[in-house]
């Protein structure tokens, strides 16, 4: 995403909690005006009153429940009055949750994220518009979401193992065949807030 936003001439600062996601993102050329640092979402490193666009995105639900709070308050901190803060999450429905949800069921911190969005107002924020939207997630073969759910969450490698059989039907029936691989489907909210 924030690649995708210099290649339009916006300012990016992109903020990663993972150390060595930090550094693969380091080790790319950049395309516009980027820096990478490390951080959290509930303890932004970023001055108040600083930023006009704060951009969570596929963010809250890796997010533990009692630090959903602190991200939204800090979300408000770091912008300025008017900014906007836009949030993108991913619903707990659609094929590639259902191909998941065997070995990584995100039900809960699906939902976690998307109430904590409700509370706006006490964080000094206003829910301005909310659109859903299907994305498509692409993937070369099993083997890719493999790699990609167990890189992302690393815990789930042994219950991947004793479920494999399961997940391969669930992906072969669930997704989409096409020329360069397979696509799911995976519905989406994105959400607009502008702080007051």
């Amino acid at each position: 995403m924030t690649r995708l936003l210099t290649k339009r001439g916006v300012h990016v600062t992109g903020i990663e909690v993972s150390p060595r996601h930090l550094q693969e993102v380091r080790s790319k050329p950049h395309v516009g005006d980027e820096h990478y640092i490390q951080g959290l979402a509930e303890d932004l490193p970023i001055t108040s009153r600083s930023v006009d666009i704060v951009l969570y995105f596929n963010s809250l639900h890796h997010i533990d429940k009692d630090g959903l709070p602190k991200a939204m308050v800090e979300a408000a901190r770091v912008l300025k009055s008017g900014g906007i803060l836009y949030v993108c999450e991913p619903l707990a429905e659609g094929a590639y949750f259902e191909v998941m949800k065997p070995v990584h069921d995100e039900t809960a911190v699906r939902q976690e994220a998307l109430a904590i969005l409700r509370l706006a107002p006490e964080f000094g924020l206003l829910l301005e518009k909310t659109v859903n939207y299907t994305d498509l997630v692409k993937l070369r073969d099993f083997d890719a979401f493999h790699d990609r759910l167990t890189s992302i969450n690393p815990h789930v490698r042994e219950r991947f193992i004793e479920l494999e059989d399961v997940i391969h039907a669930n992906f072969n029936r669930l997704g989409q065949e096409t020329a360069d691989g397979w696509a799911f489907e995976q519905p989406m909210r994105a959400c607009l807030l502008r702080r007051v």
